[in-house]
């Protein structure tokens, strides 16, 4: 499915019934599987064999769903999660692990930061957080030797600030470690990171991808690009023999394409048990059949509320890339040239308490603790999703406290506009 434009992968990659199967891709919700003898589920069990037998670490819905994901970023695999935080701590756990380093954008969701700030530091792998606006050499600066990879998010959440993938892929290759991408806001629709330079891409599924607020998941996908051995003695895991899967070396025997998502799954999956549901993965193989339609709405109505705003006097800013005049416009106009999303992130003139009162007076957006769905909806970061940051942390991920982030959905873009210049009035 490669070799198709991204719309047809959306619609029919992954799944291909054949005879008298079913044509849409079908919920195996069964937690075993049943063999003939005891051999030919041993096999599966020292991976000589391809199959399943317990839903903990693969089913077969979850992986039809994994391959139109993969299909549509360019990568060789994918695999999905339970959420987009467990895809995130997955494709870095994979690699790192006590006594490691990592290499992060400070601007990403405040969810992954104190995922890499707090939990995974207590696990005794550090990371040094960097600007996205960052000079090559202060890039470079932030290395160590035992760094394992470095991460970034396409447009931030909810800072919308753009990553320069190039920049930070070509410091992460000289420096013999993958850049793991989270493209969730612009999706592969948008956005391809493994065309500029990115390793390993993941998602939160449970964003546009999904698409209507039904399933949380999250995905992780392989470029396959990767060379291992290249830097064999800083990722012994792929490269040296894994004594509890009998001396298996997954860099040798699945090589670039299959390695680092095969170990995901056979020791990440095995012993944390972040699966996504069957269920859940056959609602998302139902957004993203309609994936493709559904972004160049969210992307215009974007546009249309940021040029409003923009105009708006009591608006003191607005973030978004699609603006002409927007820190990342030109960023955008070479990662993101058919758009980039539905989010809006913009200050208002009186801060928090003015951010209070416009959303109170909101009718057609509701306040949720979510975001890129078929539904407009806000919410003020500083007070929800990134209530854990100090004013500090908040000031260098681009989140001021006054800040309010608005995901623009598929509804009318007028109406869209009348709902927010009420609520403006009221302020």
């Amino acid at each position: 499915m490669n070799s198709y434009r991204p719309e047809t992968v959306c619609v029919q990659g992954g799944y291909t019934p054949g005879n008298g199967e079913p044509r849409q891709i079908p919920i195996i919700q069964s937690t075993t599987f049943k063999y003939a003898t005891s051999e030919d589920m041993g096999k599966l069990f020292d991976l000589e064999a391809s199959g399943y037998f317990y839903t903990r670490l693969q089913n077969p819905t979850n992986d039809y769903v994994a391959a139109k994901i993969a299909a549509l970023e360019g990568g060789t695999a994918g695999m999905l999660t339970s959420s987009g935080q467990a895809a995130n701590f997955f494709a870095m756990f994979n690699i790192a692990s006590c006594g490691d380093h990592i290499v992060s954008s400070s601007s990403i969701y405040g969810g992954t930061f104190n995922l890499m700030s707090v939990t995974m530091a207590r696990m005794g792998i550090e990371t040094t957080f960097v600007s996205p606006d960052c000079t090559e050499e202060e890039l470079n600066a932030a290395f160590r030797p035992n760094t394992k990879c470095v991460f970034g998010e396409t447009i931030a959440n909810p800072a919308l600030t753009v990553l320069d993938i190039e920049k930070f892929a070509r410091a992460a290759h000289a420096h013999g470690v993958p850049l793991i991408v989270d493209n969730t806001f612009p999706t592969p629709v948008g956005c391809r990171p493994i065309e500029w330079g990115a390793d390993i891409v993941t998602h939160s599924t449970t964003k546009y991808m999904d698409g209507h607020g039904v399933a949380v998941g999250g995905a992780i996908v392989d470029s396959g690009k990767f060379d291992w051995f290249a830097s064999a003695d800083r990722f012994p895991g792929l490269t040296t023999p894994d004594e509890s899967y009998h001396g298996i070396t997954y860099a040798e025997k699945f090589g670039l394409a299959g390695a680092f998502i095969t170990k995901c799954t056979a020791q990440l999956m095995r012993d944390f048990g972040s699966i996504q549901s069957p269920q859940h993965a056959f609602y998302l193989n139902l957004g993203l059949e309609s994936l493709h339609v559904r972004m160049p709405r969210h992307c215009e109505n974007g546009q249309a509320v940021a040029e409003f705003l923009a105009a708006h006097p009591k608006v003191a800013s607005v973030t978004y890339c699609g603006l002409p005049g927007d820190k990342y416009h030109e960023l955008a106009k070479k990662y993101l040239p058919n758009g980039s999303c539905g989010v809006v992130s913009f200050e208002l003139e009186g801060g928090r308490e003015a951010a209070s009162v416009f959303m109170k007076n909101l009718k057609l957006a509701a306040i949720e603790t979510h975001v890129a769905d078929a539904r407009t909806c806000c919410l003020n970061p500083a007070s929800s999703t990134h209530r854990q940051m100090t004013d500090e942390q908040l000031a260098a991920a681009g989140v001021p406290a006054g800040l309010v982030r608005m995901s623009c959905g598929l509804e009318s873009k007028e109406d869209l506009i009348e709902d927010i210049a009420q609520a403006l009035e009221a302020i």
